[in-house]
């Protein structure tokens, strides 16, 4: 082995952990991402919001399970009108659970403040997340 090979071996060791370290850090545990979530939501900025979810996200209704455009229409339906935010939304009681390296279990509970319109509604959620490439994904969304 040349002595080029031999001092190059190393460096890229160091510089693929460096690489992988700052992947890491960039990529939001799925609380901060749900903070964040709910910031976006209190800006009545529904895409925004809705980027927390996966491309293949689903979510659990009375109905059965809807995919992300029916995610996004109960949202408008129930909780914007004509484009603005009916009442602001923050969580609590979070739990994280690991479902293995790339997948995760979020339970807590869901607040939605009380306005001159409307009353507080709680409820509690049951939340899978994925990670991908770009970081976690909201997979599955059980909330009530």
């Amino acid at each position: 082995m040349t002595n080029h090979l031999k001092l190059l071996i190393p460096l890229l060791f160091v510089l693929s952990g460096l690489s992988a370290t700052s992947q890491t850090a960039r990529q939001e545990s799925p609380i901060d991402l749900m903070n964040r979530s709910a910031q976006d939501w209190n800006a009545a900025n529904l895409d925004k919001f809705m980027d927390l979810y996966d491309t293949s996200a689903t979510m659990m209704t009375a109905q059965g399970r809807v995919h992300l455009k029916g995610i996004r229409d109960l949202y408008l339906k129930y909780y914007f009108k004509d484009g603005k935010l009916l009442q602001s939304l923050s969580y609590d009681h979070y739990e994280l659970t690991s479902l293995g390296r790339d997948y995760a279990l979020l339970t807590g509970r869901f607040i939605l403040a009380a306005n001159i319109d409307h009353p507080e509604r709680t409820g509690i959620f049951s939340l899978v997340f994925v990670r991908r490439a770009n970081g976690w994904k909201l997979l599955h969304d059980h909330s009530g």
